[in-house]
């Protein structure tokens, strides 16, 4: 075709153009239209050999067709090229129209590119028009209804190499390539039409017979699940109220389906996890509960909640999934023991302490104008800023709790008994352990250190917390004592630390000094702790030595 001049174009010409136009338009699947694109340049329009390059989702382009060369096919068909070596051809060269022409004098410079490339041997032109090896002719292709360049969204690339009459294209020989580049780009585009298209129906159809299989792909899914399910009502009265279970769940609760139909998931919750249950959203939400067996016991399970629905009455059912994580709780709870408590002893350790400490105190911070007031209420400025020392908290305690909801710690006061009732911090530190450790040994040394925990775990009310600060220090945190409860607890415990202690064979004994202190909001932790420990050593520094330790 490349031989012939526009007004002369041969009937057989056209009809073979023709032929190759509806080759593109009538294939039937993607693959085939792209053959035949590569297949129409080389039988149609007198080239020797033409690759189709694909844009990828990703933006490169790959070799996704060739054609005029089986070598040449083998070697570079599925290699891809980055999308900025591309940007870059189109970019240089001659631009004809639409096309790009990169001669050999400028070619060069892309033989280290990354895109797929062949190579053709041949003599060097002998005249100005002839083909050289090297040169390289794009017909870049964009989206249907858009032809020019930079406008349209690239769709692909047809690379062509030497028309067969040896010389480089004419008008009509770049007119036909060019028009032939955008045909291809309709036939491309209605391929992949077609092709998405023919996988929507494959899809629909799928679908159809998943829908037909549902209700007994479920019954199997629902009855043999390896885990607990449950479908519960959804809205209404009834809301909650389970309506099926399978075998796993019922093997898990230890209950018969029959009986499981009775409750509800809050039926069967365990106290402390209802307004965890509750916070749990219908659909896609997920806790971590307890749920009640038949013998009366609580097993750990995870709990999840999807929403079955149909497409006339909305959402009707719940399908809850519930997993037993009796196991990994089990773990999890021995390791927040364990980085909570002393090793040692058992008991809990100085952050564990602080914590717990620190649960029970604030700052004292008041909303704006709440501080006036009170103290417009009570005659006198109600906070010593920044730690509120000075202020009447037993009396004007109802009013500041009614804005934060905390209950506030309050300390006796020095010098007398009135009977308030505080926050005792017992902080007890073992007199002659040091000697014990020397002269006998660490094993002997924890072996004290474990039966002093113990006897101070005894002495203490259910509620106190017994900590080991660290060394031979302990510290008793005992709510709801004044002051003469708390130096008798004081008494009591030191009267069972100083008796014999069977350590390695032996009895040895330890003494113990105490120093009480009061917690109260306004103070940290830290201040707490350290007003115990140095009023047990003014107890210790006033008691005489030899009487520190007995036996």
């Amino acid at each position: 075709m490349e031989t012939e001049s526009e007004p002369y174009v041969r009937l057989a010409s056209l009809r073979q153009l023709h032929q190759v136009m509806a080759d593109m338009n009538t294939a039937r699947s993607l693959a085939d239209t792209l053959q035949s694109v590569a297949d129409g340049v080389v039988g149609a329009l007198g080239y020797e050999m033409a690759a189709v390059n694909l844009v990828r989702q990703d933006g490169d382009l790959v070799v996704a067709a060739f054609s005029g060369n089986s070598a040449a096919e083998s070697l570079i068909t599925g290699r891809v090229g980055s999308r900025d070596s591309w940007d870059r051809r189109l970019g240089m060269g001659e631009q004809w129209g639409d096309l790009v022409f990169i001669p050999h004098t400028e070619g060069w410079v892309l033989d280290d590119d990354d895109v797929p490339q062949w190579y053709t041997d041949g003599p060097a032109p002998r005249f100005e028009d002839e083909w050289h090896p090297s040169d390289r002719l794009f017909a870049p292709m964009y989206t249907p209804g858009v032809q020019g360049g930079s406008s349209g969204e690239l769709l692909g690339v047809i690379s062509v190499d030497r028309p067969r009459n040896g010389r480089r294209p004419g008008a009509w020989g770049r007119e036909a390539l060019q028009m032939y580049a955008f045909q291809a780009a309709i036939a491309i585009s209605n391929a992949r039409l077609r092709a998405n298209m023919q996988r929507a129906l494959v899809r629909l159809e799928r679908d159809q017979q998943a829908l037909r299989a549902s209700e007994e792909s479920f019954r199997q899914a629902f009855e043999y699940a390896p885990s607990g399910m449950a479908i519960a009502e959804m809205g209404g009265d009834q809301h909650g109220r389970i309506l099926r279970t399978n075998d796993a769940l019922c093997r898990l609760l230890g209950r018969p389906a029959s009986a499981m139909r009775r409750y509800s998931f809050s039926d069967l919750v365990h106290p402390e996890d209802i307004g965890t249950l509750l916070r749990t959203s219908a659909e896609g939400g997920r806790a971590e509960l307890r749920l009640g067996r038949r013998d009366g016991s609580y097993v750990w399970v995870s709990l999840r909640n999807s929403v079955v629905a149909d497409a006339a009455d909305g959402p009707r059912f719940l399908l809850t999934h519930v997993e037993d994580i009796e196991e990994r709780k089990r773990r999890e709870l021995q390791l927040a023991h364990r980085a909570s408590h002393d090793s040692l002893t058992g008991l809990p350790n100085s952050a564990e302490l602080r914590s717990r400490l620190s649960s029970r105190l604030c700052r004292r911070q008041a909303q704006p104008g709440v501080l006036e007031s009170l103290d417009a209420a009570y005659g006198h400025p109600a906070f010593d800023a920044p730690t509120g020392h000075g202020f009447d908290f037993a009396q004007a305690g109802e009013a500041f709790d009614g804005f934060d909801h905390h209950v506030h710690t309050i300390a006796p006061e020095d010098g007398r008994d009135d009977g308030t009732k505080g926050l005792a911090v017992l902080f007890c530190d073992l007199d002659g352990f040091k000697s014990i450790n020397d002269r006998f040994g660490h094993n002997a040394g924890d072996a004290v250190l474990i039966e002093v925990a113990r006897r101070l775990s005894r002495g203490v009310r259910d509620g106190d917390t017994v900590a080991r600060l660290g060394g031979d220090e302990f510290v008793i945190l005992a709510d709801g004592l004044g002051k003469a409860d708390a130096q008798d607890l004081a008494v009591r415990l030191r009267n069972e630390i100083i008796q014999p202690i069977r350590a390695e064979g032996r009895a040895v004994r330890v003494g113990a000094s105490f120093g009480i202190g009061w917690a109260h909001c306004g103070m940290t932790a830290d201040e707490v702790l350290k007003s115990a420990d140095e009023r047990m050593y003014v107890e210790k520094r006033s008691r005489p030595k030899q009487h520190r330790r007995a036996g």
